[in-house]
């Protein structure tokens, strides 16, 4: 996963690219005048009040450690936003998935076009 982040008023202008490869994060920074940007992806944890993280019954706020997707996507947009900036989350790549426009081609159809590309 690529994330790209960016001033709130310059958003086609990348600060920096943060990704999200097997298992570990790496930080490309792109404009070198921006302060604070190491501090994005330091292996701390991040407290996120997110109710698919608790368990039935109960509430309050869940403590994400470093070195999964879930805490590099929050500390990427907690931590951002303290900077000023804001984040993208981009596909790498799309393959397959379903094209409402394309449901003129039956299943077989489709499969042989995927399975040809």
């Amino acid at each position: 996963m690529r994330a790209e982040l960016y001033r709130a008023d310059d958003p086609e202008k990348l600060v920096a690219v943060a990704t999200w490869s097997h298992g570990r994060a790496t930080l490309e920074v792109i404009d070198r005048s921006m302060q604070g940007l190491d501090a994005l992806l330091r292996p701390t944890p991040v407290v996120v009040d997110d109710p698919s993280l608790r368990g039935p019954g109960t509430h309050g706020e869940s403590l994400l450690e470093p070195g999964s997707f879930g805490w590099f996507r929050a500390a990427l947009v907690q931590r951002a936003e303290g900077l000023g900036l804001r984040v993208r989350f981009v596909a790498p790549e799309i393959v397959g998935g379903w094209d409402p426009a394309a449901t003129y081609r039956s299943f077989d159809e489709e499969v042989e076009r995927l399975a040809s590309s």
